[in-house]
């Protein structure tokens, strides 16, 4: 028998063909068939009126720590999300000697902001080796969740000290050790390794991120144990400041390996060019047979700023630092309803380089809700200043101050450049790309775009009005079976007979975005950003529902996924 059928529903499979009215028959787990089903089953849902889509990929977050804590795996979970893959950008806590702990939770809270409270408190570190951190985690989870290697910890436990020290060059025999340790991690069920190389990430004493300035020899020598297993991704972050001496490298690895890898690729303001050479290379690569893709984000991404936030314009002014920044919120507004404070900090000033960022009021929007992703000049805090008559400073303290303290900005910094609205369209069209980057767990006071999943649909699939649409089988299709191939997911991502039953059931005119919003639920009462949706009636992982119109049902029919998965023969 059965253990459940989805009724009338409208399925989008993750092909990209055109939807069609079925039925979804499952057991165990697993999809048994698609189509009229005549069977009962012990659970009967009916889907009419909904569309049932498979259950979102997200090939790119950071719930290494998290998911030692967390079973629901919050926010993704609410945004249909039932297969997480993290470990990327080179970060994570394995392998880990006993005394470099604290070290990697700062270099954690320096790249992803993630407090280091919230990791110190949560973190119970019951392993050494990568093999035993698979083992510690594999527990049962609301959602489905997939590690990958990361070179930080892996540089930092064999050399010690000297791997964060820049120049330090590893031996031919540390080398060959992280080679077998990154070969062992991924028999054990990595599903990658990841390496930085990008003078944004940092630690959170501000040195630059280990693999910064990895060697060739080193990288390459990774990359031949990477090969040796026959098994394994790489992903990998860089300037690109030197493209294609850097691009050189990186493709050799994948020439050295013959594993596939996914590269971050998204518009910078200070090169906003770069990013289409960089994606003619991929895709030269790519036309030659090496199995090379770009990860893109699927709108611009940007700073969420507020007094709760980590930044806001005013937060580096002085008499801010010194008489403000310390109080609880309510007293704060007091604080800064005062005239006579209000106009000391707005005849101050802070650092350059960080205002340049958060204080040009030119690109700094009020964030609404539902949100708006692409705002126009037209709606920045300094045209709203202009037809007030104030300055765009005084209408940025004006609005922080709104919703009780609590009311956010937004400061789109990539793929934004001169309010270009078509660079993100233009990345998604292109077929060496795949949705990512939407960092889920981390920038916990900063970013957030957990959401992007949810974005990727309501807006470029029903809601734009200033560009170009995509078809909907389409969008389904790239953050179903695209992002899931991307890692050898090959068990999910589709509706179809013997692949796991990982699926959204999805009210198509209510799916929506709420705003986001600053939240104390870490371990020692940590801060992150969080964002709801609705419109999702129902996610199910393994045939089972762990969401029901946005809440948690408290079920854990997921977990650990140890490796790459063939697809299953069908029933």
């Amino acid at each position: 028998m059965l253990n459940c059928v989805i009724r009338g529903a409208e399925v989008i499979d993750g092909t990209g063909a055109p939807r069609k009215k079925a039925d979804i028959g499952i057991r165990d787990g697993v999809i048994q068939a698609v189509g009229e089903i005549v069977e009962s089953a012990k659970n009967e849902i009916d889907a009419t009126g909904l569309i049932v889509t498979p259950g979102w990929v997200d090939v790119h977050t950071h719930f290494d720590g998290q998911v030692t804590w967390d079973p629901q795996l919050t926010p993704s979970s609410w945004h249909g999300v039932t297969t997480a893959v993290m470990g990327n950008c080179g970060v994570g806590f394995a392998p880990a000697a006993a005394g470099r702990h604290e070290w990697l939770i700062g270099l954690m809270e320096g790249v992803e902001d993630i407090p280091g409270t919230a990791l110190a408190e949560g973190i119970d570190w019951q392993w050494e080796s990568f093999p035993e951190y698979l083992d510690a985690i594999d527990r049962p989870h609301a959602i489905n969740v997939v590690a990958q290697v990361p070179h930080g910890a892996l540089r930092a436990y064999v050399m010690g000290e000297r791997g964060a020290d820049h120049t330090a060059v590893p031996t031919p025999a540390e080398i060959r050790e992280m080679g077998r340790l990154a070969r062992e991690a991924i028999e054990a069920g990595a599903v990658g390794f990841t390496s930085s190389r990008t003078r944004n990430h940092r630690t959170r004493d501000g040195e630059p991120t280990p693999s910064l300035t990895a060697t060739e020899e080193e990288l390459l020598g990774i990359a031949e144990a990477v090969g040796e297993s026959g098994q394994g991704v790489f992903q990998m972050v860089a300037d690109f400041g030197r493209m294609h001496e850097e691009f050189a490298l990186l493709r050799r690895m994948v020439e050295v390996s013959g594993r596939p890898m996914s590269i971050a690729v998204a518009q910078n303001d200070r090169a906003p060019d770069q990013w289409r050479a960089l994606l003619d290379l991929i895709g030269e690569a790519a036309a030659l047979g090496l199995p090379m893709k770009a990860q893109v984000p699927t709108r611009a991404i940007g700073i969420i700023l507020g007094l709760e936030a980590t930044l806001h314009p005013f937060g580096g002014h002085p008499t801010y630092r010194q008489e403000v920044a310390h109080l609880p919120l309510p007293e704060q507004l007091q604080k800064l309803a005062d005239p006579q404070i209000r106009s000391r900090i707005l005849s101050e000033s802070a650092p350059a380089p960080l205002q340049d960022l958060i204080a040009n009021f030119a690109k700094l929007f009020e964030l609404s809700d539902p949100p708006d992703y692409e705002p126009t000049p037209d709606q920045s805090i300094a045209a709203q200043a202009e037809r007030m008559g104030i300055s765009g400073a005084e209408r940025a303290y004006d609005l922080l101050l709104a919703k009780e303290g609590r009311n956010l900005l937004y400061r789109p910094f990539l793929n934004y450049a001169d309010f270009d609205l078509e660079v993100s369209r233009e990345m998604m069209a292109d077929p060496i790309t795949v949705p990512g980057l939407s960092d889920a767990g981390a920038h916990c006071g900063m970013i957030c775009d957990v959401s992007f999943p949810t974005h990727l649909l309501t807006h470029w699939g029903r809601d734009r009005t200033r560009g170009e649409r995509f078809p909907l089988e389409w969008l389904v299709k790239r953050q179903t079976s695209d992002t899931a191939s991307l890692v050898g997911l090959m068990d999910r991502g589709r509706i179809a007979p013997g692949l796991r039953a990982d699926l959204n059931l999805i009210d198509w005119d209510q799916l929506d975005l709420h705003a986001p919003e600053v939240v104390f639920d870490l371990p020692a009462g940590g801060k992150r950003l969080v964002q709801r949706a609705k419109g999702y009636r129902m996610t199910l992982v393994a045939g089972e529902p762990i969401c029901l119109d946005g809440e948690s049902t408290g079920a854990l029919p997921g977990g650990l996924v140890r490796g790459a998965q063939p697809a299953r023969p069908r029933p």
